[in-house]
């Protein structure tokens, strides 16, 4: 949730925001696609902040969600840091809908759900990414549902995921 927004010129912001318990603060040229040393996704990525990985290539990186709505939520978010999806080009654009259809199906083989959700909101972090939701019932798929989990059961997950 972004607590406060001033405008420093045309094309940039700072934001202070809390999101599911960790602070932080925003500057960006929301204009460029440079990654941002203040985006929280941006220092995952990078490896500053640990999360539990379960697919990457040189494009992409997908991990679970500390804040599950459901055991195999996952994140899918570009290496290259643009905050608003609809920012994207359109071969950008196609290509993390293509890689999301991908995971997709890996969570659907893996976990076994009747369907995968989707979910693409950007209001938590400003930095694109695609939540992947394994679901079994039509109501699941609600993010006020997300409730933390342990480091240990995340990891159990994972690799039931990438086995």
């Amino acid at each position: 949730m972004l607590n406060r927004i001033k405008f420093l010129e045309e094309r940039q912001f700072l934001a202070l925001f809390e999101t599911r318990g960790i602070r932080g603060i925003l500057a960006t040229d929301v204009m460029t696609n440079k990654n941002n040393e203040n985006c929280i996704f941006c220092k995952i990525i990078n490896g500053e902040i640990p999360a539990v990985k379960i697919w990457e290539n040189e494009k992409y990186l997908v991990t679970l969600d500390r804040s599950p709505i459901k055991p195999g939520h996952s994140l899918l978010m570009p290496k290259k840091h643009t905050d608003y999806i609809f920012d994207l080009s359109n071969k950008d654009y196609s290509e993390l809908m293509l890689t999301a259809k991908k995971i997709a199906k890996i969570l659907k083989a893996k976990l076994n759900p009747k369907r995968v959700g989707v979910v693409v909101e950007g209001f938590g972090v400003p930095h694109v990414h695609v939540h992947l939701v394994p679901l079994n019932k039509g109501n699941e798929l609600n993010l006020e549902r997300a409730r933390d989990m342990d480091t240990e059961k995340l990891n159990k997950i994972a690799r039931k995921i990438r086995d």
